[in-house]
Parts: structure tokens; sequence; C-alpha cells
């Protein structure tokens, strides 16, 4: 553990000692368990957004006991923390970070908050430049379909840091990204995922492509002899560089390419072998289709194997998975054009991590009630994946004054059943329609699960 670390268990364990101030830059999910757990731990909890908070956000703050801000940073206050968590969504050229960093504050992401708490549990965590979602989300459905107590955490799920400190698990299953890795400390998975490396992120990056490899990856870092490392043998990127970097966790590989490794795919079936052991399983059972949901089954597949599920029961979960609802579900395709309901990406970093994973060209469902989006934070994304943009909302102002001139189409629609026939007049054989909107939703609907669920009417409907 860090000297950080050490003095930030040290001090918030010690009642003659003045608590450690503890600054969470971002008032979300994240940042919200965040101070939660600080609080619940003896720190002095203070959390600043410069946008502004979420009504449900503010009530178990002020529940909580917690102070806050919204719509600006009172520096002199941030800038006297003992340490800051940082919101996955906050560059480092952000100029108050270069001030926190100036003053040698120490930084960490709220995975590596909850990470000093968790006790003796056990995490899975998944990272990946795409199918980390729906790996994370099969790996959970296998644990909970083998009767283990888990829970589904980070990106995708509740905070990590809040179910440390509300309703701890004795296994974490934690979908984790480079900008989380970023600013991880002592953070160790005992089985740690990587499903893929391609070139993004690069404006996070200082646009070096080694510098975000490095990020995804610090996942192996503290991972010791008896963890687990799992990766795709089939990844160029990752394959070139993974003897770079110091693993000393044992290393599984799957691959469709080779006949070799812990998991890989021949003739239509899928192998799993960990130690003496080993399963097969035909891919025309599993529920998940298509060649990259292959590649994830057989991750997912390979840490339940580690977990020493039974293989019966991998099989099982394998043949009934579904992925979660309003997260990046498929609710259909209609003469080649595939729909996508992303309702619960209601901020912008969600929807960036949907277009990630867009692997066909795409006509965008974007807009609600905006949360001081920037918007520039999707431009690299939009610009190489996006052919049309239909803005679902009551103001589209800012969403046509970053993409005019980015994308050829930006229209405005304000019911779900105007935005998908708007979109599919638009779309063509091969393309995606994704609704993933990157606001929140009560400008038209009651919440964003209403949202998706009138998404997916009007998409039967067509």
């Amino acid at each position: 553990m860090s000297a950080s670390s050490d003095k930030h268990m040290t001090l918030a364990g010690e009642s003659d000692r003045a608590p450690v101030s503890l600054v969470i830059l971002g008032g979300g999910e994240s940042g919200v368990g965040a101070a939660l757990l600080g609080k619940k731990k003896g720190c002095k909890v203070f959390v600043s957004d410069a946008g502004s908070l979420k009504d449900v956000y503010r009530k178990e703050l002020d529940a909580a006991g917690i102070e806050w801000e919204e719509g600006g940073h009172d520096e002199t206050r941030i800038l006297s923390a003992d340490e800051v968590v940082k919101s996955p969504g906050i560059p480092e050229k952000n100029e108050l970070i270069k001030k926190i960093r100036a003053k040698g504050i120490p930084v960490i992401s709220e995975i590596e908050l909850a990470y000093r708490y968790k006790g003796d549990s056990k995490i899975i965590a998944i990272t990946g430049s795409n199918g980390k979602t729906t790996t994370t989300s099969l790996i959970y459905h296998i644990l909970k379909t083998a009767a283990v107590d888990a829970a589904l955490v980070g990106n995708i799920g509740d905070s990590f840091a809040k179910c440390v400190a509300e309703d701890p698990k004795p296994v974490y299953v934690v979908e984790v990204s480079s900008f989380q890795l970023d600013d991880i400390q002592s953070f160790r998975p005992d089985i740690a995922v990587l499903t893929n490396i391609t070139e993004d992120h690069l404006d996070r990056y200082d646009y070096n492509f080694e510098n975000y490899i490095r990020s995804k990856f610090r996942i192996t870092e503290n991972q010791r002899a008896e963890d687990y490392f799992i990766y795709n043998a089939d990844d160029k990127i990752t394959t070139q560089y993974i003897d770079q970097f110091k693993i000393n966790s044992k290393q599984l590989s799957f691959s469709m390419e080779q006949e070799k490794g812990a998991a890989f795919i021949k003739d239509g079936d899928m192998y799993v072998r960990t130690g003496d052991d080993f399963m097969t399983m035909s891919v025309y059972d599993f529920t998940l289709k298509g060649k990259h949901n292959q590649y994830n089954t057989m991750a997912g597949s390979l840490a339940a194997a580690t977990m020493e599920i039974r293989k019966e029961k991998i099989r099982e979960a394998v043949q009934t998975f579904q992925n979660l609802e309003h997260r990046m579900e498929h609710v259909a395709t209609i003469r080649g054009v595939e729909f996508i309901n992303d309702s619960k990406a209601t901020n912008i970093n969600s929807t960036w991590f949907a277009l990630e994973s867009m692997e066909k060209p795409t006509i965008l469902i974007l807009g609600g009630v905006d949360k001081g989006n920037d918007y520039n934070l999707l431009m690299d994304l939009v610009k190489e994946k996006v052919k049309a943009i239909v803005c679902l909302g009551l103001d589209n102002k800012k969403i046509h004054e970053a993409f005019e001139g980015v994308v050829p189409v930006i229209v405005d629609t304000t019911s779900a059943e105007d935005a998908v026939k708007t979109a599919f007049s638009y779309a063509e054989k091969g393309d995606v329609v994704l609704l993933s909107p990157g606001c929140a939703s009560f400008d038209l609907f009651k919440n964003y699960e209403d949202r998706g669920t009138q998404f997916k009417r009007a998409v039967i409907d067509l």
C-alpha cells in the first residue's frame, strides 16, 4: 500500500487526530458512493461538482450529513484536502486538477477507495476497449446462477464504494475504465480480465496510443502470483505489448484463431481449460450471438472457471444470459438495421462507452435534460462512427452547437416514436440505431426506464 494510502487509513482510524479531509470531485454515482464510504470510515468529506447534482444524490448526501456544492468549485477548500477522489470523467488537463497535482495532494479513483475497505472480498475486474460491459454482466450472471453472493459494480451497476459502505459482498464484479485505472495505487483484482485494446481515448492520453495501452495494463500491476490475468490472445495490441509489463499473476489466454491457451473455439465448440479440469460447449448454445460475443463468452467462462464454478452452472448461465435491460440492450434487427437501447446512459461518460463499442455505422439518438454536458468528450468517436444524430429532448441547442459541421444530419424530435421513425429513415442495412442519450430523461419521460421502454415499443411498432 502506498504512503498516501497508509496515511489515509491511519488518520481515519485514530479518534485523537483530526479526521482526514477527503474531497470528492464529481457528484454522480461513483462520487456519491465514495463520499458515503469516506464518511463511514471517519473522514471529513466534501463533495464538489462543477455541474448540478441529481435530486436523489443531494438527498443521499444530506441524509449522511455530507457537505456538498454544485455549479462550481471552492478551490481554497479543495486545495486544503488531504486526498482527492476524482471522477473518471475529469481529464488531467483540467485546471483544478493541475492545481491539485501541483500541491502534491494525492488523487485517487473511487475504485481505489473502495478497494481499501473491501476486506477479504474477492474482486473480478474487467477492462478493455470493447466488450467489457457484456463480459462483466455475463460473469455476474454466471456467479448468480451458481448461487454466489456477488455485487455488480463500477461503470455498470452500482458504485463500488457505495456497495462496500452499505451492502458489502464476498465477491465484487467490477467494470473498470482506463480513466479509473489511471488513479489507482493499491487496487488489486484477484481476477483481471482485459477484453482487447483498440485505439481510443487518445485525447485523454496526449494522442499517444502507448499511454492508453499502459493505462489498460495497470489492471495487472498490483497482482500477485496467486491471482489471474485473462486476456485475448487474438488481440494484436495486447499480445504485442504484454511482455513489456511485469505481470506476476497467472496468465490465461483465450482465442478463436489458435487451439492453445486456457480457452479456444474449434469447429463451433468452446473449450475452457483451467488446471486439470476442462469443459466444452457448442457456440450455437450461446444466447449472445456474433463473433465479438464469442470472445466475451470465453472471457466470462474463464473467469468463472478460476472461481471453481461448476461447469454445469457455467453452461446453464451462458445459455440463459441476457444483457441488462436499458444497458446496451439489443431490441431488434429490422430490415438489416439493429436497434440498441442504452437508455441508462444518462451522462456523457456512459454514451462515450456505448459509442466506443459500436462496430457499425451508427445513428445516435442523443439528448434530454443536460447536466452541464461537455459534448466535446464524444467528438472523436462521433467523427469516427456516427452518420446522423437524432436529438430527443426539448432543448437541443448544445448538441447542435457541438456537432454542426461534424455530423451531416442532426434532427430534432420530441417523442420516442418520432425519434425511432426518424432514425430508421436515415439508416441503411448494416447500420445501428443507438439510443444512448447522455442526458437525464425528465423533460419528456418519467425516468430512463420509461424512456427505454417507449423506445423499445416504438421499434417493435415499426
